[in-house]
């Protein structure tokens, strides 16, 4: 009996091992599969290593396959391409092993010679395996961008940044008292992680419709998909203006993804610090713009999305003609009101707010203003579009309360963009009055005055072609 039950214990577990292919196949028939044809970086920046990326090596077969060699092929001279397999780093692979349905991982990193070029240049490689003596590819892809590098650098004579290259802003750019730093159409500055930018001096973009200025992180690629890196807030610092700056001027200049956004201060409102005309500050971890005692406009100007309150406006003397101020900010619950004024600051030597906001739109996910009473204050909304129900007085003249701009923006698909749809409720309430001879265009070329009434915030509405 006890005989009996051994060979029946062998032969059971006989066949349990049975279930288990551990000899390796060598037909060409099983081959690999493979998550993706190919492995995109999109643009990377040239001399500097890029993010990870991975796609997923599949054995279907129910032997197992012996990888003769993963390498890369080497297609281009000013491209890099690294594989880590198994944990190790490197160009070429040998003898790897993949058990019968099941997977592995190869990640891949770039590394991109300089191009000595402007414009971003096209590189692309190929990962090639061999499998029992069939070879199979995916393809390895890149655009390489040099970059001018500053670090720590200080502007000590008039300067122009062209829009030949970016230029990549390590630590904070600093431009000196009495120096003017002109960014030409189309320039673009890229800061890395808590890079800056504090200007004494003069700052003047001439960005235009068609070749706006950028000043974003230096994260080009995709957060996950489709979406790129600039929904994301923090990445980098943001631009201080300091005393005794003054006459800076921003034409069209794209703002987004930083820490502190853009800061104002001056020490006195006599002469205008800061004009901000066809402009998107977008995205802060904290706040857009935050001014102290500082004289300055916007025009035709988008201010949006922050985590704590969109604009701060402490003491001297700020107006808002034609602009959107927006909050449906994604990585937070917002407890903090779009607009915050401070009247008077006891803590510090400041002027009392003298504040106007013309044709405006002021809507989100969280409160319009801080203080819901303003009587007696300079504080003065007119013709502006509101979220919060309430009534015309002495502070807010002909405002549209408990309004729907209706923006195409739609947090759950990741878009922001703060057009009017149809049935916008800022349609036509704006007062031509009050639209200023700039503000006449906003950043899209549409003539606000064209349809003989004027829509508030900063984008004249255009009808959809939905009919």
């Amino acid at each position: 009996m006890k005989k009996t039950i051994g060979i029946l214990a062998c032969t059971l577990l006989m066949g349990l091992c049975g279930c288990i292919e551990d000899d390796f196949s060598t037909s060409s028939a099983d081959v690999l599969a493979f998550s993706t044809d190919s492995v995109k970086f999109d643009t990377v920046i040239t001399a500097q290593s890029t993010p990870t990326k991975q796609f997923v090596v599949y054995n279907r077969s129910k032997k197992q396959l012996r990888i003769e060699s993963i390498r890369m092929a080497g297609n281009s001279d000013k491209g890099h391409f690294f594989l880590n397999v198994d944990g190790t780093k490197g160009t070429e692979f040998h003898n790897v092993e993949v058990r019968g349905n099941d997977s592995i991982y190869v990640f891949v990193e770039s590394y991109l010679d300089e191009m000595n070029q402007n414009n971003p240049v096209e590189i692309s490689d190929i990962i090639e395996f061999v499998t029992n003596g069939v070879t199979q590819r995916v393809v390895a892809h890149a655009w390489g961008q040099d970059v001018v590098r500053l670090t720590g650098d200080t502007i000590r004579r008039n300067t122009h940044f062209t829009a030949d290259k970016p230029y990549l802003i390590y630590d904070t750019l600093f431009v000196a008292q009495g120096i003017t730093l002109t960014l030409d159409a189309g320039a673009t500055l890229l800061f890395h992680d808590k890079g800056a930018m504090r200007v004494a001096g003069r700052l003047l973009a001439n960005g235009t419709q068609e070749h706006p200025v950028t000043l974003r992180g230096d994260r080009l690629d995709h957060v996950v998909g489709k979406i790129g890196f600039d929904i994301m807030s923090g990445q980098w610092g943001g631009v201080i203006f300091t005393p005794p700056t003054r006459r800076n001027e921003l034409h069209y200049v794209t703002m987004s993804g930083s820490s502190i956004g853009m800061h104002v201060s001056a020490a006195d409102t006599l002469t205008r610090a800061l004009y901000l005309h066809n402009c998107v500050l977008h995205n802060s971890s904290s706040s857009v713009l935050t001014t102290g005692g500082a004289w300055v406009d916007a025009v035709g100007t988008e201010f949006s999305d922050a985590a704590e309150s969109v604009v701060n406006f402490i003491g001297g003397k700020v107006n808002l003609v034609q602009c959107t101020l927006a909050n449906y900010y994604l990585f937070k619950a917002l407890s903090e009101p779009i607009i915050f004024v401070y009247i008077q600051d006891d803590d510090h030597v400041v002027d009392a707010l003298k504040a106007r906001f013309d044709n405006c739109v002021i809507h989100g996910n969280t409160t319009d203003i801080n203080i819901g009473d303003l009587t007696g204050t300079n504080v003065l909304l007119r013709y502006c579009l509101l979220k919060s129900q309430g009534e015309d007085d002495a502070n807010f003249i002909s405002c549209v309360w408990k309004g729907d701009p209706k923006f195409y923006t739609e947090r759950e698909k990741y878009i922001f963009d703060y057009r009017l749809r149809d049935e916008s409720d800022a349609i036509g309430k704006g007062n031509p009055a009050l639209c200023t001879p700039d503000a006449r265009y906003d950043r899209y070329g549409q003539d606000r005055l064209a349809r003989g009434t004027v829509d508030l915030g900063a984008y004249t509405y255009v009808q959809s072609n939905n009919e």
